[in-house]
């Protein structure tokens, strides 16, 4: 799939991973819908310039994300996107005097980050299966998820998101088998620690002890290396049914 003359979807592009992808992909030649639960979308979309449309909503609501997709449609149709949205969460399944997490919880955390995924993967597939096949290998579309490294290496209070980020990441092959008919392929990103506003929070000190527990580089990633994977994704055909890990090579304790 190639940059130029294309249209893609980004979720979750009001910062970080997110708005690092819409300024490479727009830098390749494509326009971008920038879609995020935030306001700030707006911003973003400004200064990356015409070829830049936000879209604000929830990647829960069947809606909202419909109308990210025809904001794609209206540029010529959609010919990828690039899944970023979603939330961090951390909880014990038992509390210091023993009582039980709150369900509701658990449940919000999947709610967002899986069903919130498969929300925006089936109706953008359900577009991109409406394009004109292109070049020898008759591609129609891309679809990229982004996991975790929690997925593998889920950490104690990483329960539910360690669960959610599984999920996506156990999606990938089976959608990737479904949706070859339709040539479209199926990708997921499962970053380490990266530099991200889910960081920002997190003391200093905890934040070196993240980057030295990474074997090389020893340092946080950064959100254009994610960028840069991404886009390696959408133009190598080969690269299909697969999770990735980009983290350095750190395995969590």
């Amino acid at each position: 799939m190639q940059l130029q003359d294309h249209n893609f979807l980004i979720t979750g592009a009001a910062s970080g991973l997110g708005a690092a992808t819409a300024e490479r992909l727009i830098a390749g030649g494509a326009k971008v819908v920038l879609c995020d639960l935030s306001d700030a979308v707006e911003a973003v979309a400004s200064r990356l310039g015409d070829s830049a449309i936000a879209c604000q909503g929830d990647i829960t609501s069947s809606d909202d994300m419909q109308a990210a997709v025809d904001h794609a449609l209206d540029l010529g149709g959609l010919h990828g996107v690039v899944h970023c949205a979603g939330v961090v969460s951390v909880a014990k399944l038992l509390d210091r005097e023993g009582n039980p997490a709150d369900l509701d919880a658990f449940a919000k955390t999947v709610h967002i980050n899986l069903i919130g995924t498969f929300n925006v993967l089936r109706l953008a597939a359900a577009a991109m299966a409406r394009n004109s096949s292109e070049g020898d290998d008759g591609e129609r579309g891309v679809i990229i998820d982004t996991a975790s490294i929690a997925a593998f290496d889920g950490q104690v209070g990483q329960a539910a998101y360690s669960a959610s980020k599984a999920g996506v990441a156990g999606m990938t092959l089976p959608l990737a088998r479904e949706l070859s008919r339709q040539g479209i392929r199926v990708m997921t990103i499962a970053p380490g620690v990266f530099e991200t506003p889910m960081m920002s929070g997190i003391p200093e000190d905890a934040v070196a002890a993240l980057s030295s527990a990474v074997p090389f580089p020893k340092r946080l990633g950064k959100a254009t290396e994610y960028a840069a994977l991404a886009e390696q994704i959408l133009t190598n055909s080969m690269l299909n049914g697969e999770v990735i890990r980009l983290d350095g090579g750190i395995r969590m304790q």
